[in-house]
Order: structure tokens, then sequence, then C-alpha cells
């Protein structure tokens, strides 16, 4: 669980009497001096207020605008510029430029530092104050396009390709493989920002719920790793002649995609070290998709000439690659040298069995590249065979389609429906006309008249009201 996050007010009255000081009427100064008070002592307030002073001022808070809006948000390993972070959060570029010349170079005229004071302070009403107060405001700050992941892992698989041909090539490409491997993490860390700016978050809110411990950012960010890693082209070769040969028995790699990719993976499963878990989660998402068969109806089949569909088509070799490659992320995690990767192998485990278990068979049919991915998984486990022959064994739990369901099964529902209403129709009248009658003789007859199967309790049944939800024991 994290740390409370500290604020600069106690409750959201504060918050809202502080903004309403600053924004409610701006030719009101005595409110805006209230607003700087209301941090400041009087005589901090009223302290000198030269030329000169009043641009240190303003670049001092322009420079703790932008550092405390950016700093925040370095989240990956490798350091981001502040352009491009300030960029992602929908900041004026001015700022920026303004900051860095307030630090590094001549100070700002006064004339531009109000401008972009006026500008700052515009900006916190749309994106911290509004969406604050009232979190189902959306945020002013336009939302930056993610860019590809894909053109990253492009380059740096060249370079590695490149190396695995001609290995004296890799002293001479190693500062470039190097930069490649840190495009993919800092890629991440703006994926992180991205997910919070979707969010309408940008920062502000980075508590999580109770029990949750791994970071909802980084998972999402990870997530898209994943999803470019399946993806044909990634760790999957476009070639099928590189690919693991559909026809063998065990699941292993071609030494070249090891050599590419290990690097790589292992790299940033040193950062994030619940990588192989969101890998193993998109693998078995993948092989969990039920086969399409052809439909056997000649008519059906005689349209599928002209007309094309969007379902992908079978890819053996495809598959066989990625079930591969879901074995070699948990035999990483069993060798890997932390805390959590036992932890780690085991939910990878999970999500492999329940994707890719007895029950998947229901769903439209298992992939070949699924069953030799749990035998593989469960000859190097003999407790993990043990569990999948029991499942084996247990009756597909089928879930009842529309078909099942015939007109006089409506009928009976409505019937018993009605009788039902017309009971609770009869109480309220009784009721009404002031009968007395007990409530074992209102059972007894409400008994009667229910549909067969149903019984209505009473305290000779040791019945006696409570709230919903709670469970009373009846002797």
């Amino acid at each position: 669980m994290r740390l409370p996050r500290r604020v600069p007010w106690q409750d959201l009255g504060e918050l809202e009497q502080v903004c309403g000081w600053i924004y409610a009427d701006e030719s009101d100064f005595d409110a805006k001096q209230r607003a700087v008070n209301r941090d400041e002592s009087s005589a901090t307030a009223s302290s000198s207020s030269s030329y000169l002073s009043l641009r240190m001022s303003y670049a001092a808070a322009i420079i703790r605008l932008v550092n405390g809006l950016v700093d925040p948000l370095q989240l990956g390993a490798y350091a981001r510029s502040i352009a491009s972070i300030a960029q992602q959060l929908g900041l004026p570029a001015w700022l920026v430029e303004l900051r860095h010349a307030a630090t590094h170079e001549d100070l700002p005229s006064l004339e531009v530092l109000r401008d972009a004071a006026r500008e700052s302070m515009a900006w916190l009403l749309h994106n911290y104050f509004l969406p604050t107060l009232n979190p189902s405001t959306p945020s002013a700050a336009p939302s930056q396009p993610l860019r590809p992941l894909a053109p990253l892992l492009r380059q740096y698989k060249a370079l590695m390709k490149a190396t695995t041909r001609d290995a004296t090539l890799r002293v001479q490409l190693r500062g470039d493989i190097t930069k490649a491997t840190r495009d993919v993490e800092r890629w991440i860390a703006e994926a992180k920002v991205a997910s919070a700016a979707a969010a309408g978050a940008l920062g502000w809110e980075d508590t999580l719920p109770d029990g949750d411990e791994e970071d909802t950012r980084e998972r999402w960010a990870l997530d898209r790793v994943a999803e470019a890693l399946v993806q044909k082209g990634g760790l999957v070769p476009l070639s099928k002649k590189k690919r693991v040969s559909p026809g063998q028995d065990t699941l292993a790699l071609p030494r070249s995609s090891l050599l590419i990719w290990t690097p790589l993976l292992s790299h940033l499963q040193t950062l994030h070290p619940t990588l192989p878990l969101r890998l193993v989660s998109a693998i078995s998402a993948y092989l969990a998709q039920p086969i399409h068969t052809p439909n056997d109806d000649p008519e059906i089949v005689s349209l599928s000439v002209t007309v094309s569909t969007d379902e992908p088509k079978a890819d053996p070799s495809y598959d066989i690659c990625l079930a591969s490659w879901a074995k070699w992320l948990v035999d990483s995690c069993s060798n890997a040298d932390t805390e959590d990767a036992e932890d780690i192998r085991e939910a990878a485990l999970v999500r492999i069995i329940a994707s890719l278990g007895p029950d998947s068979a229901a769903t439209g049919g298992t992939k070949p590249a699924s069953t030799l991915l749990l035998q593989a998984l469960s000859a190097e486990r003999p407790q993990l065979a043990t569990a999948l022959s029991v499942l084996s064994q247990r009756p597909a739990q089928t879930s009842p389609s529309s078909a099942d369901w015939e007109e006089s099964t409506i009928d009976v529902m409505d019937r018993r429906l009605g009788t039902l209403l017309a009971l609770s129709a009869d109480a309220q009248d009784g009721a009404d006309d002031g009968g007395d009658v007990s409530m074992d003789e209102c059972a007894a007859d409400a008994e009667e008249r229910l549909p067969p199967g149903w019984r209505k309790l009473s305290a000779r049944d040791g019945w006696r009201p409570s709230p919903i939800g709670v469970y009373v024991h009846c002797a």
C-alpha cells in the first residue's frame, strides 16, 4: 500500500475557497491577496516589490510550476526531456522554454513573465482546480497520441540481426543497440504518462485501491508492450522458415530468435519484473481464441468464394512459436534471482491454465499449440499434470443457449409471476380492510395458492425478519 499523498489543502473546502479568491473576480485584488496570504504571512506578502524582485518572483513561480508538473512523471529508468513530458500533459511549450531561459539564461522581462503567469493560471484552472473539485469535469489539456512502439522494436531487431549474422559488428553497433534499448524503456515511461492523461488524472491522483500492489499505469504500459511483441514481426518472425517447425514434439525456440530478443527481454524484466506475466497473458489470450472451422453448408461454402471475411487464417507455426515463448518466459521466471520470481511464475502458470485449460474446449476448440504448451509445462511439474488430468475428466460446463427455451417455458413463468403478484395484491387488500388474520393463517393460505415447488416460510419454520444481506441461522 502506498503512503498517503501530500496536498497543500486540508480538505476540498479550502481548495474551493482559494480557487474562488483567485478566479471569481479578475479585478478583485484583495481576494487575490487573501489567496496569497492563505499560505504566507502578511510580512512576507508585503515584502519588497521592486522591479527586479517582481521578475524573480514570477520566474520562480514559472520554474516551480513546470518542475512540479514534470518531475513526478519521470517514471522510467532513463530521464526524458522536460519538453516531451510537458507535451504529453498539454502544457504550452513556450512555458517550458521560458522556464529554461529563467534558469540558465537572462531573466525574462516582466511583461513576458506576467503573460506566462496568466496562461499558467488559466491552465491550472482547467486542468487542476476544476477536475479536482469536480472529477466528472474532463481535463482541458489536449491528449497527445502515444507514438507507436513497432518502429522502435524494428530498429532494435535490425541491429541485433546484423550482429547475429556478423559477430564482428557487435563492438561497432554496441552504442546503437544500447540507444535502441533505452528508447524502448523511454517509450514505456511515455506510455505510463499517456495512461494517466487518458484517465484524466494527469498525475494528480496516483493512489491505488487497497490490495492492488501493481502500479496500474505500469500494467497498462506493459500490456501495450506485450501486444506489440506478440504481433507478427515481433517475437515471431515473418518468415515461416525461421519459426519453430509445427511438426516437432517439443517447444524450443530457434537460436536466432533467442539471440535477438533475450537481451531486450532480460533488460526490461530487470526494470519491470512483471513483464513476463503480461507477455504470458497476451500469448495465452491469443492461443485461447477458438478455432474457426469452415461451415459444411454448401450454400455458405459457395458464398465464401466471393465474400471475404476478416477472421485471421490459421497459422500453426505462428501458434507454436508463441507457445514456445510462453514456456521460455515461465522458465525464465523460475531461473530469475529475484524475490518475486516464484510468485510471478505461479501467476503465469495460472494464466496459462485458466486460458488454455480443459474448459477452453467448450468455446470452440483448442489449438494444437495450446495442448502442446500444457503438456510441456506439466511434464516438468508432476502436480500440475495431476491437476490437469483431474480437470480433463470433469464434464465441460456449457451455458444454456437461447435455443433451449420454448414458448411453453415462458408461459409457465408468466403464470407463476401472475400468481405471486395476485398474492401480493390480496395481502394488501386484506390489510386495507382491517381483517384480523394471523400470520400462520396467511402463510397456510398463501402456500395453498403458490405454484408447485414454492413454499412461504413462517414463524413455525423458525423464520424471523432480518436486514437484507444478513444471514440468520435457523435452529
